[in-house]
């Protein structure tokens, strides 16, 4: 998870925020 947000936020930007939430 951290691996997207810090690799890939403008990829997967909603699934990383859904998950942060």
């Amino acid at each position: 998870r951290f691996a997207i947000r810090e690799g890939g936020r403008t990829v997967g930007s909603g699934v990383v925020s859904k998950i942060i939430k």
